[in-house]
């Protein structure tokens, strides 16, 4: 499995996960779990053999809002940005949050509008406030630089 977290190995705190397969979630307790490179292995319970392990490949793995630790100021879990409304200095709406890529170098908003459109999450410098309660984030970012 891949981890999203960071640090990757922040998956294996969390004692039950949400699995969604095909729009179906069910929860299940992990029962054990290591590193194996840049993967993790993990053993679920009820999941006792490679058949039954291999029957959930491509599932997600998500845990409960309730068991993660709230954010500090000026943190975001990348579900709280997906949705919102991307706007320039200037309030020219660029678009809509629909994912967060990480690069390595910096995250990156993968916004609709016509299209899939791309800016760095660079705070201070292109971010300039993202406002949760408003459901927006405000960028130095110009339309005219995807064209």
């Amino acid at each position: 499995m891949l981890s999203f977290t960071e640090p990757r190995t922040n998956l294996l705190e969390y004692p039950d996960w949400l699995l969604d397969q095909n729009g179906r979630q069910r929860t299940v307790k992990l029962e054990a779990a290591r590193e194996a490179g840049k993967r993790l292995i993990a053993k679920l319970a009820g999941i006792d053999d490679r058949d039954a392990a291999a029957e959930l490949t491509g599932a997600e793995i998500g845990v409960q809002r309730s068991a993660m630790p709230p954010c500090l100021p000026g943190e975001y879990y990348w579900t709280d940005l997906e949705g919102l409304a991307v706007k320039n200095l200037a309030g020219e709406p660029l678009g809509t949050v629909d994912r967060l890529i990480a690069t390595g170098a910096n995250d990156v908003l993968v916004l609709t509008a016509g299209g899939e459109r791309m800016i760095p999450f660079v705070e201070g410098e292109i971010v300039r406030r993202v406002d949760l309660d408003v459901g927006e984030i405000i960028v130095d970012w110009e339309k005219s630089f995807w064209e």
